[in-house]
């Protein structure tokens, strides 16, 4: 997504420091200039630095590379400590939103914590900041067939790593930030087959939008969500989402919810207010069918485009909660096999 997003803490930190260095440079030819631009220089490397370095934690932070019809792209793999030869795991594809990293993400989550506990495997992909210069997945362009391109990528990134470790197959859910929750829905509904379930945190509903100019009046709610026509059954959806979401108009998340639903023909139950400490209150809505739920909605007060019971110290977190890491593992666990 591309409207009111930040700028990456990796651009606007070389950024900052090649403007400082050049003002000090202009300002003078002294020694202390060269001395602050070196100082800004090893500022800006280990902001760099720190964009890159694996999240902390036991466990293995791996790299590689998926290639498919959308080009190349980096992914990151979480692989818990312990691990056995024959074991065979559950994995949750973790989509990034705009402005921010694979491994930023992780931190942002701290998903890689909750796989620890839970053993679990956790698939990071990362969208080229030459494809898209503020790190954006394109979840809307299905006219130009760009958006299904780079899902193809994508889908290439989920088969190398079910090759290449202890996958269960059968056990594969998939979440998404912002940009990344509305890749991860085009998946679902292109590949329905693939996942367990469906979690989408501050994105667009389903179908709302098929390109740049109908994506901008998706994100403020002004348009309505056209799931296609689809042989195989749905997997369920977990919506998460902030009524003070200035981004991302909150309309949107019973939007994705109910259209989600009708396609299978849920109907809506009694929603339920779940206070706890000091965290957002939240109002939960299941969508339901012959008792199984379909859809879940559930919409935080107080939050506004942020991963709830994010790490406060990257961007698009809000520490506060409900914690959406262990909400979003919770719904997909329940939809795994026994």
């Amino acid at each position: 997504m591309s409207k009111r997003i930040r700028r990456s803490p990796l651009g606007s930190s070389l950024q900052r420091a090649v403007t400082a260095m050049t003002r000090a440079t202009l300002r003078t030819g002294s020694r202390v200039a060269g001395e602050v631009a070196g100082k800004l220089a090893r500022q800006a490397v280990d902001a760099a630095t720190a964009q890159l370095r694996p999240p902390p934690g036991p466990g293995d932070w791996i790299s590689g590379q998926a290639i498919g019809a959308g080009g190349m792209r980096r992914f990151f793999l979480f692989r818990p400590p312990g691990v056995a030869i024959a074991e065979r795991l559950p994995l949750m594809v973790m989509l990034h939103g705009c402005g921010q990293t694979a491994a930023g993400f992780a931190r942002s989550t701290r998903m890689n914590r909750l796989a620890v506990r839970e053993r679990f495997l956790v698939l990071y992909p990362e969208q080229d900041r030459r494809v898209n210069p503020q790190g954006c997945w394109d979840w809307y362009g299905t006219v130009t067939r760009q958006a299904h391109a780079e899902a193809s990528t994508l889908m290439a990134a989920i088969d190398q790593a079910c090759l290449l470790y202890p996958v269960d197959p059968a056990a594969i859910g998939i979440a998404g930030l912002s940009a990344g929750a509305g890749m991860a829905a085009l998946l679902a509904t292109l590949h329905p087959e693939r996942f367990r379930a469906l979690v989408m945190h501050s994105g667009v509903a389903p179908g709302a939008a098929h390109s740049a100019a109908s994506a901008l009046a998706a994100m403020g709610g002004r348009r309505e969500p056209d799931l296609p026509a689809l042989a195989q059954p749905l997997p369920p959806l977990l919506v998460i989402q902030g009524d003070r979401d200035l981004v991302v108009a909150p309309a949107n998340g019973m939007a994705a919810a109910q259209s989600w639903a009708a396609a299978s023909g849920a109907v809506a139950m009694e929603p339920r207010v779940l206070r706890r400490g000091r965290r957002y209150p939240a109002t939960v809505t299941d969508f339901k069918f012959k008792r199984r739920t379909i859809a879940s909605l559930c919409l935080i007060e107080g939050l506004g485009h942020a991963w709830s019971g994010g790490d406060a110290r990257q961007p698009f977190s809000d520490v506060k909660g409900p914690d959406a890491s262990k909400m979003a593992w919770a719904f997909v666990a329940r939809q795994l096999p026994a």
